[in-house]
Order: C-alpha cells, then sequence, then structure tokens
C-alpha cells in the first residue's frame, strides 16, 4: 500500500511530542506541507526540524478560539484550503487521578477546553474550507478512556474523549455531503510523552506488568502505531470510511 500525500495540506495539533511529533513527520516524509501546533515552543522546533522544509511551525492554544480562527484563516490564505485536520492536542493537564469531591471546576475545566472544545475549534475553522473544496479528512486522536475509564481516575479526561466520540460521529454525518471524512483514533497506553512515562513509572512493576498481561499481544504500542492508523484514514485508502472509532491497543 503505496500512501502519498503530495499537494496536500496538513494541519496536526499538539505537534511537540509523541504522537504528534511522529503523525506530522509520517505527513511530511510522504510529501504533505505540514502545519504543525502546540504550545511547547521547543518541542514545536524540534519537530519542525525533524520534518524539514515540509513544516511550518505555529504557537497555538486549540481552547481560544479567537487564536484557532486567526491561525487556521492565514494558513488557508497561504494555501486556498486544508486537505487533512489532525486533532491530537490533549492530555491531563498535569492532573493525577483524585476523588470527584476533591476536583474543582477550573480542574474539571481546563481537561474540556483543550480535549474536547479544542477539536470542536479547529474543525470549526476548517470546515468551511473543507466545503468548498468538497474535500477534507479530520481525525481525531481520543483514548482507550473514552471508550472505557482512565486508567489513572482521571474523571475529566474520560469524559471528555467520550465526548469527543461523539463529535467525531456527530460531524461524520454533518459534513459528509461534502465529501468530508470524520474518523477517531483511539489509542491504548503508549509510553510516548513526559506524562505517560510519569504514568508508567507510577504504575510500579506489578501494575505494569498487569498492564501488558492485559494486552492481547502482550507488548506496549509506539506511537509510530497511532501515526500509522492516522495516515491510513487521511489516504485515498480510506475515501468511504467515516463516524468510525479504531482502537489502536495492542488488542483488548
Amino acid at each position: 500500500m503505496n500512501i502519498d500525500f503530495s499537494g496536500k495540506v496538513a494541519i496536526i495539533t499538539g505537534a511537540a511530542h509523541g504522537f504528534g511529533r511522529m503523525i506530522a513527520l509520517g505527513f511530511a516524509q510522504r510529501g504533505a506541507t505540514v502545519h504543525i501546533c502546540d504550545v511547547n515552543d521547543t518541542g514545536l522546533a524540534e519537530t519542525a526540524e525533524l520534518c524539514g522544509p515540509a513544516a511550518t511551525a505555529h504557537h497555538l492554544d486549540v481552547s481560544d478560539r479567537a487564536a484557532v480562527q486567526t491561525t487556521v484563516a492565514k494558513i488557508i490564505a497561504d494555501h486556498g484550503t486544508v486537505d487533512i485536520l489532525v486533532n491530537n492536542a490533549g492530555g491531563v493537564r498535569g492532573q493525577v487521578g483524585r476523588p470527584i469531591e476533591e476536583i474543582t471546576e477550573a480542574e474539571w475545566q481546563t481537561i474540556f477546553d483543550v480535549n474536547l472544545s479544542g477539536a470542536f475549534f479547529m474543525t470549526q475553522a476548517v470546515a468551511p474550507a473543507m466545503k468548498t473544496a468538497k474535500y477534507g479528512r479530520v481525525i481525531n486522536i481520543s483514548s482507550g478512556a473514552g471508550l472505557g475509564i482512565s486508567l489513572t481516575g482521571i474523571q475529566a479526561y474520560a469524559a471528555a474523549k467520550a465526548g469527543q466520540i461523539g463529535l467525531t460521529r456527530q460531524l461524520a454525518h454533518e459534513l459528509g455531503a461534502w465529501n468530508i471524512t470524520v474518523n477517531n483514533v483511539a489509542p491504548g497506553f503508549v509510553r510516548s510523552n513526559p506524562t505517560t512515562e510519569r504514568q508508567w513509572e507510577a504504575m510500579g512493576a506489578d501494575g505494569q506488568a498487569k498492564l501488558i498481561q492485559n494486552i492481547a499481544l502482550k507488548r506496549l504500542g509506539t506511537p509510530e502505531d497511532i501515526a500509522h492508523m492516522v495516515l491510513f484514514f487521511a489516504s485515498d485508502y480510506a475515501g468511504w470510511i467515516s463516524g468510525q472509532i479504531i482502537s489502536v491497543d495492542g488488542g483488548k
């Protein structure tokens, strides 16, 4: 299967490390012009260097609707359209699992802002250009937590990722008439960034062994495993696939 994105314009959010970096690199290596977005400028610069001249970096907080509109408008002005959007920005914002009665309003809201509102704002910004072009690929990166539970017990994360899955299905029906597909990748636990490294260490040897034992393939995945599914969803091979949620988790 030869997947090529020559002439395509892609936006990848949360591209400073982990999944986002590997996804951006995958598109750049296959000919796409990539616009990478994050609030981590140091990591973003590293990703841009890896991707080479095909990449343009943008400091962007996806929870800021006005900033999203401005950034996307500039990209569209430069290229005429956006062909592919990968909503990868997210995470737990430094939080750990605690009892529900201890969670503040701000702690609840900040996770929703980046994981759910950010995906909505970004898709809202690219939709008009995709409709005009009668072509588009939107891929949301949720989590196994959105299909089940958060391994670390973070209520807002599980809820926001479940909401993102619902948004994926809804937008697939709303945008499908313009040949825009909307799909979702739900990764299992992957050691891909400083947060997941801390979570892995916190599990201890027994918890780590239990996690791996519950995976059918008896091993953890890699950021490349997640990127490969995204590249497929964005390709012509997935042209009649929309509203789908694929778990990339080694088998449960």
